[in-house]
């Protein structure tokens, strides 16, 4: 279902502390997906493995089933620069669409090569004794991330600004 409305788009840390929000437009409500979209409007951010430029486009896909967030990143001109996805629980409420991080990223590339983040950071963060069940889950949604690209399934296969 086509929404188009101006939404905020909030980041919470594992704990629940905000990180950051930022202006949005919801686009979409499709098949178990949110699809907004957002603009860079900060400074230039190079993060050795992919560089946000002010003024670079993102698709960003929320599933609604699934913990994991899917952003195309595309220069200001249009051609991918990558994937960043994000192991994480999202919702929406109203106005405001909510995701909370959980450790593992993924980076992947327009010809494929993929890279994962913050494994350390899970490791780290005890919730393998704490709840072993959502560790399970955090560990299959980054394998589904994984495989999903792999096989340029939704929204992989959906890259059009």
């Amino acid at each position: 279902m086509n929404l188009a409305r101006p939404i905020t788009i909030v980041k919470l840390r594992a704990d629940g502390s905000e990180t950051t929000r930022y202006p949005g437009e919801l686009l979409a409500d499709v098949a178990g997906w949110w699809l907004a979209r957002a603009q860079w409007d900060h400074r230039r951010l190079d993060l050795d493995y992919l560089v946000f430029d002010p003024g670079d486009p993102f698709l960003e896909y929320f599933a609604r089933d699934e913990l994991v967030n899917v952003f195309a990143v595309h220069a200001a001109s249009g051609h991918l620069k990558g994937w960043y996805c994000n192991v994480a629980h999202n919702w929406l409420d109203g106005d405001t669409l909510y995701w909370r991080d959980l450790y593992l990223d993924l980076i992947v590339y327009p010809d494929g090569r993929q890279l994962v983040l913050d494994e350390d950071e899970l490791a780290a963060s005890g919730l393998a004794e704490r709840d072993p069940a959502l560790h399970q889950r955090v560990v299959d949604a980054l394998s589904w991330l994984q495989r999903a690209a792999e096989a340029h399934a939704y929204p992989f296969s959906d890259i059009a600004l």
